[in-house]
C-alpha cells in the first residue's frame, strides 16, 4: 500500500492541530486476550474522530520482547503479534484516512531491544559487521564502567557484556542498548525503516527521546548539578543529581534531523514532532531542533507534564517558549503515557476534578501551538493507584515505592460503565481498571450535555473555529493574583483570553478595552465582562472578541 509522494494540499496540517495519544495495548481489545491491538483501534477510531481532533498518534506496536511496553524494538519494520498484524494496521490507516484522521507513529530510534539482529551481530565479537553499530566501551583498569552516566532507570548506563569483554550503553534499560549515531551506516538503516512506514501511509512520526540519539564521542563523565552540590536537590531517581551535558543533546544530533526531516520532504504533508527531555535546557533544544524548516517540525517538552499548576508557572513556559523559539513549534501537552495524569496532579486536596478537567482543556485549545490529547483524559479519568504485584512498569518495579512507575496512567479505557471489563476486553485485561473510572466510561458520559467529555468535544470544535487559536500570535497580558491573560490573534480576529487557576473568584481588569470587547460563545467560559473587569468563577475562564 505505496503513499502517493508528491506536494499535499494542506503540508501545513501539523500546525495548530490537535493529536490524540492511543496507548495500543490499553485501548480496545478485540480478541478477548486481555490486551489492546489494532483491530480494537480501528474499531474505536469514530470516538476519536467525534472528539474533533486532526491526528491519532500510536505509541509503539512493532515486534518486541516488550521489557518496557514495547519501547525495546526487536524489528522495526514489523507489527507484533500482540497487536495484529502489517494488514490489520493497513486497515487501520485507511479508516483513519477515511474518517479525516492522520496516522502518527511512534519511532524509538535511540535504542534498540537487545534481541534485535542488529545487537545480536553486533555484540557476538569486535570484527563483525555491526561491531560499532551499538555503543561499546572499554572498562576502566578496575574493570568499572568507562564513565558516570546513569540509566533514566536506575543504575549505571553500562552494562557488561561477557562476549565481547565490553560495556554496552543503554540510557534505559539494560535490555535496550543505545545505536551507535556517530556510525552512518546506522542511521541510513534506521532511515529505511522510517521510510518503510512512510510507503504504508503514515503521516507522521513522533520521536522518542530525540535528544538522546547521539552521545559524546569521548565519553566524558557528566558533572554533578549546582544544586546537587549545594545539597538543594531532593529527587528520587539519582538520575537527576547529573548535569546531563555528555550523554544527550550532542550538536551532530542536528545532523541526523535534517536528513530524517530531508525523506519526511520527498513524501510531502508528513510531519514529525520529538519528545524532548532535557532539563533546564528543554527549550533551547526544542529551538535548535525546529528552527529553520529543515529538521523537526515540532517537538514536546515536560514543562507542562509536572506538578506545577497556576498561572505564573504557565504564563513563564509561554514567555520562555516565546522568547527561546524564533520560528520553530511547540507542541503543548498535559498528559501522556509517561507521566501521572494531569486531573490528579493538578487537583488541590479537596478539590474537584471534574472542574480541573474541563478548566485544563479550555487552557490547552487557547494556548499557542499545537497540542496532544492523551486517551482517557477526554473522561476526566485520574492516576489509577495499583498494587505493586500488579505493576508491569520496570520503572516504577526498580523504584516502588518512593515512585510508584507509569502504569497508573495506561490502565485500560472504559467504554461501557456496566460491562465487565468496562467494554475493554471480554478478558482479564492486563492492567486492572479502577472500579471509580467504570463512572466514568464513554456510554456513560455521552448521555449528558455537561459533562467532561462533551466540554472536550465542544471546546475542540470552538478552537477549530478560530484562527487565532489555531495558528494566531500570542501576547501575554499582566494580570494579579493566580490569574493568566493573553491575547490570541490571526486573520483580522483578536480573542482575549483570561483563565483563574485559583479555587476562589478573581477578577481581571479590562482597562481601556470595556467598550470593545464582546464575550465570545467558548464552551465553559464563564466569566462575565462588567463594570471595567472580568468576573471570573473559581477554575474559571473568559474568552472575549475585539471588535
Amino acid at each position: 500500500m505505496k503513499a502517493k509522494k508528491g506536494a499535499a494540499s494542506n503540508a501545513d496540517w501539523w500546525r495548530g492541530c490537535v493529536i490524540y495519544q492511543v496507548y495500543p495495548r490499553s485501548y480496545q481489545d478485540s480478541t478477548g486476550d486481555g490486551s489492546g491491538d489494532l483491530a480494537g483501534i480501528m474499531q474505536r477510531l469514530p470516538h476519536i474522530a467525534s472528539l474533533g481532533v486532526d491526528a491519532v498518534w500510536l505509541s509503539p506496536f512493532f515486534k518486541s520482547p516488550m521489557a518496557d511496553m514495547g519501547y525495546d524494538v526487536s524489528d522495526y519494520c514489523a507489527v507484533d503479534p500482540m497487536f495484529g498484524t502489517i494488514e490489520d494496521f493497513d486497515a487501520l490507516v485507511a479508516e483513519a484516512h477515511r474518517l479525516g484522521l492522520k496516522v502518527i507513529i511512534d519511532q524509538v530510534l535511540s535504542h534498540s531491544s537487545d534481541s534485535h539482529p542488529w545487537f545480536v551481530e553486533s555484540r557476538s565479537s569486535r570484527d563483525n559487521p555491526k561491531t560499532d553499530w551499538y555503543v561499546w566501551a572499554e572498562p576502566k583498569a578496575d574493570g568499572t564502567a568507562p564513565n558516570n552516566w546513569l540509566s533514566i532507570f536506575g543504575g549505571p548506563a553500562w552494562e557488561w557484556d561477557s562476549t565481547r569483554r565490553q560495556y554496552y550503553l543503554h540510557n534505559f534499560l539494560a535490555a535496550q542498548p543505545d545505536l551507535n549515531f556517530h556510525n552512518p551506516e546506522v542511521q541510513e538503516a534506521l532511515l529505511e525503516t522510517v521510510r518503510f512506514w512512510l510507503d504504508r501511509g503514515v503521516d507522521g512520526f513522533r520521536l522518542d527521546t530525540v535528544n538522546f540519539y547521539v552521545h559524546d564521542r569521548w565519553l566524558r563523565d557528566n558533572p554533578p548539578l549546582a544544586r546537587s552540590i549545594s545539597g538543594e536537590i531532593d529527587e528520587k531517581n539519582p538520575y537527576e543529581y547529573q548535569d546531563h551535558l555528555f550523554d544527550k543533546t550532542q550538536p551532530e544530533n542536528i545532523g541526523f534531523l535534517k536528513r530524517f526531516r530531508a525523506l519526511l520532504d520527498q513524501y510531502g504533508a508528513r510531519a514529525s514532532v520529538g519528545e524532548v527531555g532535557d532539563g533546564e535546557r528543554s527549550l533551547q533544544t526544542v529551538a535548535a531542533y525546529t528552527s529553520g524548516g529543515d529538521k523537526l517540525n515540532m517537538c514536546y517538552t515536560f514543562d507542562l507534564l509536572g506538578p506545577k499548576f497556576s498561572a505564573s508557572h504557565v504564563r513563564k513556559c509561554i514567555a520562555d517558549f516565546e522568547a527561546a523559539v524564533v520560528d520553530g513549534w511547540v507542541c503543548w501537552a498535559f498528559s501522556n503515557h509517561d507521566v501521572i495524569r494531569h486531573v490528579t496532579r493538578w487537583t488541590r486536596p479537596g478539590g474537584d476534578p471534574e472542574a480541573v478537567a474541563k478548566f485544563s482543556i479550555g487552557l490547552l485549545a487557547c494556548l499557542r501551538g499545537s497540542i496532544c490529547i492523551y486517551q482517557g483524559e477526554e473522561l476526566g479519568l485520574e492516576e489509577a493507584e495499583l498494587a505493586f504485584e500488579d505493576l508491569r512498569d520496570p520503572y516504577g518495579i526498580r523504584f516502588w515505592p518512593g515512585y510508584k512507575g507509569r502504569d497508573g496512567c495506561r490502565t485500560p479505557m472504559v467504554w461501557e460503565a456496566q460491562a465487565e471489563q468496562g467494554g475493554f476486553s471480554d478478558g482479564k485485561p492486563w492492567l486492572p481498571i479502577p472500579p471509580e473510572h467504570r463512572a466514568l466510561a464513554v456510554d456513560r458520559q455521552q448521555r449528558y450535555h455537561d459533562s467532561v467529555l462533551a466540554r472536550y468535544r465542544a471546546v475542540l470544535a470552538a478552537r477549530r473555529a478560530h484562527p487565532s487559536l489555531v495558528h494566531g500570535a500570542i501576547s501575554l497580558l499582566d494580570a494579579d493574583g493566580d490569574v493568566l491573560a493573553f491575547v490570541r490573534e490571526a486573520e483580522g480576529e483578536r480573542l482575549l483570553c483570561v483563565f483563574n487557576f485559583a479555587e476562589q473568584a478573581a477578577w481581571w481588569p479590562i482597562q481601556d478595552w470595556a467598550g470593545q470587547l464582546l464575550s465570545v460563545d467558548f464552551p465553559g467560559a464563564e466569566g462575565d465582562a462588567d463594570s471595567g473587569r472580568i468576573a471570573l468563577p473559581p477554575l474559571g475562564y473568559f474568552i472575549g472578541r475585539f471588535v
